[in-house]
């Protein structure tokens, strides 16, 4: 009797907040700006990389934005997991919110022009984009073709890893987790945070969790 003794695949998709940026310090609307890592934030993707490490996490395929923070972020991450090999893939489509007329201003500048609660709005709501920007709504319409086109086959061979970004994210863990517009005012993803989703192989998620 000849015994099949290859291990089960695992479906499993890891998303990674890039770390801590420049403009993240300094509390300016980033978006499309290519704004670099700080040191807090390269300890924040290689905290990242060893907490998956220690989990004993390979990954056969991964993903970041086109943009310096996500893509930094995930080869400290690989490199922790002793991955140096894997190149990640990398998609326009996960880029950051376009922030638009906000980008690069604080928000008290931002708040003395437009008003604060203007600004909350633009920055939380589902369906109202800043001046020249995007909204969350046109994030989803923009990452969920993505997401089924390339993330989700590759999700369904083995575990894949996406390093992107805050509002990129909260698009996709929208569409993850049917949360709807109110829900997802709410979701907040802190640099280097990590959230995992377990796949069945009818592509449903079985099981998800949050580490840090």
């Amino acid at each position: 009797m000849i015994h099949d003794c290859k291990a089960p695949v695992t479906r499993r998709l890891v998303l990674v907040r890039h770390g801590q940026s420049v403009a993240n310090r300094s509390g300016l609307f980033t978006g499309l700006l290519d704004s670099p890592l700080t040191e807090q934030g390269r300890m924040e993707a290689e905290a990242a990389g060893r907490r998956l490490a220690e989990r004993r996490w390979r990954f056969s395929v991964a993903f970041t934005s086109t943009l310096t923070r996500a893509v930094v972020s995930g080869r400290l991450i690989l490199d922790a997991l002793g991955q140096p090999g894997l190149i990640p893939q990398r998609f326009a489509a996960l880029d950051e919110r376009d922030y638009g007329d906000l980008s690069g201003l604080d928000k008290t500048t931002a708040d003395a022009r437009w008003g604060a609660v203007r600004i909350e709005t633009w920055r939380r709501s589902y369906a109202d984009a800043p001046p020249n920007g995007e909204s969350l709504r046109d994030t989803v319409a923009r990452i969920v073709p993505c997401y089924l086109r390339s993330i989700l086959p590759a999700v369904m061979g083995g575990d894949v890893l996406v390093v992107a970004h805050g509002n990129c994210l909260r698009a996709l863990v929208m569409a993850l987790e049917d949360l709807n517009p109110a829900e997802v005012e709410h979701l907040e993803l802190a640099t280097g945070s990590v959230r995992i989703y377990e796949f069945a192989a009818d592509t449903t998620i079985k099981a998800r969790w949050i580490d840090g």
